[in-house]
This record gives structure tokens, C-alpha cells and sequence, in this order.
């Protein structure tokens, strides 16, 4: 892999940068660098220190895997191979062929050979250099109908996800299938995933949303979006526990990827523990594939709602009208700093001082430590 010439602080800094106001395109220019390095950079180390991001390189390098030097032998045998397997592609009018890979494709050639020209099938074998064994070998292959089944399940459930999702999805429920043997079952049930068009439908009725009990049981995330006063636009990942209603994180940044949701959903599982249930829309960030990694390795149930159905995730939903009507429509942001310390303030005001109707008229942090305690008396 090819070196960067910029260190995690210098990464750290550049970014430090874009965010204290300047522009982005500016930015790169000064730096020399594209805009999706960049943004490269923005997801892997967006919201870090440069404490965390030595951490972070200290991980990376344990996990890396030191292979052999090539010597250089086996790059030129392999070119020498390629010449040979090019030479033969060839005709008497050095037009090139189609090449005959597949043992079907190979069996296929050999019949054809024998029926359109009346060779034997000796003959047929050692022109097209296929041993004959292969044109009687029958296979015993299983059927796999119970992995069908399954991938199936997760194909009628999750329409939109291709194989490599549902590989992620069948992993999690204890199915341990080669990617590449479950992509060949994937293609022969016909469950690609077709490019959408036309007017958008509505895509069935999902499994109904079990209503939380207990602080901590269910979080609900969403992204708000506003802009500076100079036209730059910043986004808001809100993160709130339907129970109690509290708002456990506001993370403002310019662009937050699924590897940025899934570091502050850590964050939070450090303080607070594990939820049972995430629950959000099907926004490209949330259903990226490592978040669904994060998934598979946090054993947390993530549940996505139906499309154009906002109401499926209300709590949520209504937490957004009231940031956006107490807080984004009333306050003018300069820049992403002011705008973090806004944020977090009346975050801090909303859990605290705010009272909320649903709950009595008390505040989240209120009705949260009321729930302890009735829990602990029970």
C-alpha cells in the first residue's frame, strides 16, 4: 500500500481547518490534495484527536497481515503463462477467440466438435486440451436448500440488499457460507437486485415495532441538516432513547459517514450500555455495510422502517421538529465550532429543563431517574 504524505496530525489538522470556516475546494488546493481524499480523510478521522487517531494507527498496524516478498519469479512466470494462454486464443488468422474456461464450456466445445466435424472424442479432448475424465465426472454437489431457504427469507424481508449484504445478515443469524458460494446461489434463484424506475411503490408491511419498557431498550437515529450563514451546509446525527425521550448525542460535522455513526454509537455504549434495538430510516449512511459490520460484531438488532413512512420512527421525528423549531430556526451558525457548542447546550437545556408533554410535563433526565427508581422499589 502506497505511503500518505501527510501523518495522522497533519490529517487531523487539515480537517481542524476546513472546520474552523475556510472552504473546503480552498483547503484542498492549499494542500494539494483531492476532494475525495478529503472526504476520505473526513470519515476515518472526523471528530478525533490526535491521541485518538494514535490510537486508531496503533490498531491498524496490529491487525495488518505481513506476507512474503515476491522475489520476482513468480511475476515473470506468470507473465510467460499469459503469453502461452494468448498465443492459443488465437487462430490461424491471429483473430482472437473466445476463451473456454468452465467445465461446461468445455464439454460443450468437445460435443460440439465431435457432432460438426466427426472426431472422436480422443481426438476432440487433445486438441482443445481437455482431459476426458471431466466429460464423464458427475457432480456431487448438495443442494443446499436450507441456505437457499434462509437467503431467501432475508432477500423477501430486505428487497434492496444484494448478496454481500445478505451474506452479512446470514452471518448474524449463524449461517457460515462462502461469499462466493452463496453469490452463485444468490444468481440461481434470480434474486438480483433489479435498478429501480419509474414512480416509487410501497414496498409491503413490516413486522410491527414493539413499544419500549425500560430505559436503554430502544434508540432512534435521524440526521437534521441546516447551513451557516455563509451558504455552507452542516449536518446533525441526533441519537434519542424512546423511553425517556432523552437525547443521548447531537453530532454536528459537514459530513458524517456510517463509520462515523458507528464510532459515536460506541462512544455511547461506553457510557450507557448496549440498547436492544436501533431503529432508523434507510438513509445510504445507515445502511452501509459497516454498519451493518457493527452489527454483526455488537449483536444489536437494527431495525430499519418501511420507506416515505416517517411516523414508523415518531419519536424520533418529533424530536427533530423541536430541535428545528427551538433551536435551527432560531439561531444563525458563523461556523461548525459555535454550532457544536449551541447544539450541546440545548441538548443539555432539553434534557434537563425542558418539560416534555407525553411524560407528564417532566423533563426526560426526570421521567428516566422516576423509571429507576419505581424499578428498584418493584
Amino acid at each position: 500500500m502506497k505511503r500518505s504524505r501527510f501523518s495522522e496530525e497533519q490529517i487531523i489538522a487539515i480537517l481542524k481547518q476546513q472546520e474552523s470556516g475556510v472552504a473546503t475546494a480552498d483547503v484542498c488546493r492549499e494542500h494539494g490534495i483531492s476532494s475525495a481524499t478529503f472526504y476520505k480523510w473526513k470519515a476515518r478521522f472526523g471528530g478525533l484527536e490526535v491521541s485518538d487517531a494514535r490510537k486508531l494507527k496503533a490498531l491498524d498496524r496490529a491487525s495488518v497481515r505481513h506476507w512474503p516478498e515476491d522475489n520476482g519469479e513468480g511475476e515473470r512466470e506468470a507473465e510467460e503463462a499469459a503469453g502461452r494462454s494468448d498465443a492459443r486464443q488465437r487462430d490461424a488468422e491471429g483473430c482472437r477467440r473466445a476463451k473456454v474456461v468452465t467445465p461446461a464450456a468445455r464439454r460443450e466445445a468437445v460435443a460440439h466438435l465431435c457432432t460438426a466435424h466427426r472426431v472422436s472424442q480422443r481426438r476432440a479432448c487433445s486438441v482443445l486440451s481437455v482431459d476426458r475424465s471431466g466429460l464423464r465426472y458427475q457432480s456431487v454437489r448438495p443442494d443446499d436448500a436450507d441456505l437457499r431457504k434462509a437467503m431467501k427469507a432475508v432477500a423477501a424481508e430486505r428487497r434492496r440488499f444484494g448478496y454481500r449484504r445478505v451474506h452479512v445478515m446470514l452471518e448474524r443469524k449463524g449461517w457460515q457460507a462462502n461469499q462466493k458460494k452463496l453469490r452463485r446461489l444468490y444468481r440461481e434463484e434470480k434474486l438480483q437486485v433489479k435498478k429501480r424506475g419509474g414512480r416509487k411503490r410501497a414496498l409491503g408491511t413490516r413486522r410491527p415495532m414493539v413499544v419500549p419498557e425500560r430505559p436503554n431498550e430502544r434508540w432512534s437515529l435521524d440526521f437534521v441538516s441546516d447551513a451557516f450563514t455563509d451558504g455552507r451546509k452542516f449536518r446533525v446525527l441526533a441519537i434519542v432513547d424512546d423511553f425517556s425521550r432523552e437525547c443521548l448525542a447531537l453530532v454536528a460535522d459537514t459530513s458524517l459517514s456510517g463509520l462515523r455513526v458507528a464510532r459515536e454509537l460506541d462512544a455511547l455504549i461506553r457510557l450507557r450500555g448496549k440498547p436492544t434495538t436501533v431503529v432508523s430510516d434507510n438513509g445510504t449512511e445507515l445502511t452501509s455495510m459497516v454498519v451493518l459490520r457493527w452489527c454483526q460484531e455488537t449483536r444489536i438488532d437494527w431495525h430499519y422502517i418501511a420507506p416515505r413512512k416517517p411516523m414508523q420512527n415518531g419519536f424520533i421525528e418529533s424530536f427533530n421538529g423541536s430541535c428545528r423549531d427551538e433551536l435551527l430556526n432560531e439561531t444563525l451558525f458563523s461556523s461548525l465550532a459555535e454550532a457544536r457548542d449551541k447544539i450541546t447546550a440545548w441538548k443539555e437545556d432539553y434534557n434537563r429543563n425542558r418539560p416534555h408533554s407525553s411524560l407528564g410535563n417532566l423533563t426526560p433526565r426526570e421521567f428516566a431517574m422516576k423509571s429507576r427508581l419505581e424499578t428498584q422499589a418493584a
